[in-house]
């Protein structure tokens, strides 16, 4: 059962990390931000965050799943 969570959870990390790394830095920008001087493109930071989130909760899960019970 260990391995099973362990699989889940890194493809979970692993969907975490490219729904941030496309919303980073591929797709299109969900803002612009138009001031005196410029104009910046501000990513979705909902899909950044909500990924990182995926990212972390994944790879915690891994990490305690492989990890011996203390006795």
């Amino acid at each position: 059962m260990r391995i099973v969570v362990f699989t889940v959870s890194i493809v979970i990390a692993a969907v975490g990390g490219t729904i941030a790394y496309r919303a980073l830095f591929l797709e299109p920008s969900a803002a612009v931000v138009v001031t005196n001087t410029s104009v910046r493109e501000m990513p979705n930071l909902w899909r950044v965050l909500g990924g990182a989130a995926m990212l972390v909760c994944g790879a915690c899960a891994a990490f305690f799943a492989l990890r011996r019970p203390l006795r």
